[in-house]
């Protein structure tokens, strides 16, 4: 056989082996994650409609949502920067620092919970929290709907997106419309792609974090459709972090749940757009992932990997970044005389 048909030969070789192997974690991935879907998934007790997504969204946008006028939704899940405010902890009435780290608002229709202690069952509620604490929004339901009722606009569009109700501005329906919004806030990336059958939509050094990440056992607690996102674990279940990364002040679930047990237990941090949103953990004191990956790694697993190992991790977890769909800046209604202005002060609940 002469040389240049051996050299082909041998790469048609190296290549079947490339696709059987890759078809073979493929199989392996698949029991374990899920790709994003191709719709919106539907919510309970909140059908979706066009008319409920452009309230939602208008809503989301709107800083009048604050008491101040200053903040919205998107001031910490801004949309432009993954969904997040890339800061250790949000900023929020009278320039006051929260407690934890913001997660991002993508995908995340697809958490089990929202929030990091999971006190929120679902987007719906999860919107009528940093409107009514006092070091975000620091609004009151009561003044939300009267700021919304102000605004002949607001009225009619709410009357459209819950067609047939008596009174359609209600707190519970302003978060319902934010819960529609967010629900369209998808990212298919590159992971979705391979897991859907193309080759080469990673690369070798993606394929190969896939690989350790599975191995090492990291999606043990990050899988599903949000790769995490679901499940609550101590941070730190074989060695405990220090104070710098793991706060003793902060106690996770056990705010919620008042069980001895849930002392420092968190949701599993869902993964997806995670190279865009540092810095991470509920804390926010880590800015580089690759650190974070090796500091996950030690806590929770026992292992020390090599830079090679969380490299490769790193370059994996880059092939969940995906593709946000376009959103265009809302034309918000106009003030009215009866407004409520807005103030620096925290509205009594």
């Amino acid at each position: 056989m002469m040389p240049c048909k051996l050299a082909l030969t041998s790469a048609l070789l190296i290549t079947a082996a490339h696709t059987t192997l890759a078809s073979e974690l493929r199989d392996i991935a698949l029991d374990m994650f899920t790709p994003l879907p191709s719709t919106i998934p539907s919510l309970n007790d909140n059908p979706i409609t066009d008319a409920k997504i452009a309230l939602g969204k208008a809503l989301f946008f709107d800083p009048r949502m604050s008491a101040s006028g200053v903040f919205s939704c998107n001031s910490c899940h801004n949309l432009a920067t993954g969904g997040d405010d890339n800061l250790e902890t949000s900023i929020g009435h009278g320039w006051q620092k929260g407690p934890r780290n913001s997660p991002t608002v993508l995908n995340s229709v697809f958490n089990e919970a929202q929030f990091w202690d999971g006190r929120a069952a679902d987007l719906a509620e999860q919107a009528k929290g940093p409107v009514q604490a006092g070091v975000e929004m620091a609004n009151t339901p009561e003044n939300v709907v009267a700021t919304l009722k102000s605004m002949p606009q607001y009225e009619e569009w709410f009357a459209e997106a819950f067609e047939g109700e008596d009174d359609p501005v209600t707190f519970d329906n302003f978060a319902k419309a934010i819960e529609a919004f967010e629900a369209t806030l998808i990212t298919p990336a590159p992971f979705d792609t391979w897991l859907n059958g193309d080759d080469n939509a990673m690369s070798e050094q993606q394929i190969a974090g896939l690989e350790q990440f599975i191995d090492l056992g990291c999606a043990a607690c990050h899988s599903g459709v949000n790769v995490g996102g679901h499940g609550y674990y101590p941070f730190g279940l074989i060695e405990k972090p220090g104070a710098e990364i793991l706060p003793e002040g902060d106690k996770g679930r056990f705010a919620v749940t008042e069980t001895i047990d849930d002392e420092y237990v968190f949701r599993a941090s869902p993964l997806r757009n995670i190279s865009v949103t540092a810095p991470y953990f509920h804390s926010g004191k880590v800015w580089d992932l690759k650190v974070a990956v090796q500091i996950m790694a030690e806590s929770q697993l026992g292992e020390e990997i090599s830079d090679e190992a969380a490299d490769q991790i790193v370059a994996f977890l880059d092939s969940l970044t995906g593709d946000l769909p376009s959103i265009e800046y809302p034309l918000l209604p106009p003030e009215t005389g009866s407004t409520p202005r807005p103030t620096a002060e925290v509205l009594p609940q």
